[in-house]
């Protein structure tokens, strides 16, 4: 019974915190290039955005591969394909207009953080970082209805609301990151670990 039960809970992110870590690294680093790159113009910026939406999706598309048939694999492998979609058709862009890709980041923004939101409350019971999860997507939620009042960024505007939402976005992938490592060496370990490594 004990071991239907384990085999059972075991969900998509168990054994693979990587995912999560790279992509709280990865929105990191975009957050800070978002903030410090010289001439950083629209084109740009949305250019680095699409690099930035294709990793993420790519990152967490190998993620539910590898996790597939656990809990939670096809909620995750469709915000890797959100992502890469976005990406794409970000780069793939020669000179978007302002409006337009406010929408297409806005539109990758609603999508991805319903997603995570979704993930949260489907692995509630299975893993002990769901509350950063839940957070991740209220974050990313966020971020697009700012985008949504304030349609008409500058580049400067955008790219310093950008950077900001990718930074606090990875700060707190890292912390899901770490719970989901912790969990591991529980599950690994027994209740008694202390979690010296």
């Amino acid at each position: 019974m004990t071991g239907n039960t384990t085999g059972r809970a075991v969900d998509v992110f168990v054994g693979r915190e990587w995912v999560v870590l790279l992509r709280g690294v990865t929105a990191i680093v975009f957050g800070v290039l978002a903030f410090t790159l010289p001439s950083l113009t629209h084109t740009r910026l949305v250019t680095l955005f699409g690099v930035y939406a294709m990793f993420h999706g790519l990152i967490s598309l190998i993620g539910s591969i590898g996790g597939r048939g656990r809990l939670g694999c096809v909620l995750l492998g469709t915000e890797g394909i959100i992502g890469i979609w976005a990406g794409v058709f970000t780069v793939r862009a020669s000179s978007p207009s302002p409006i337009a890709s406010v929408v297409l980041i806005w539109l990758w923004a609603v999508g991805t953080g319903a997603l995570q939101i979704a993930e949260a409350i489907r692995l509630r019971k299975e893993m002990s970082g769901d509350i950063w999860l839940a957070l991740s997507g209220l974050v990313t939620v966020f971020f697009a209805w700012l985008l949504w009042l304030r349609s008409f960024f500058g580049v400067i505007g955008l790219a310093m609301l950008i950077a900001v939402f990718a930074l606090v976005w990875g700060a707190v992938e890292l912390l899901l990151g770490r719970e989901l490592r912790a969990m591991r060496h529980h599950r690994l370990h027994g209740p008694g670990y202390t979690g010296a490594v």
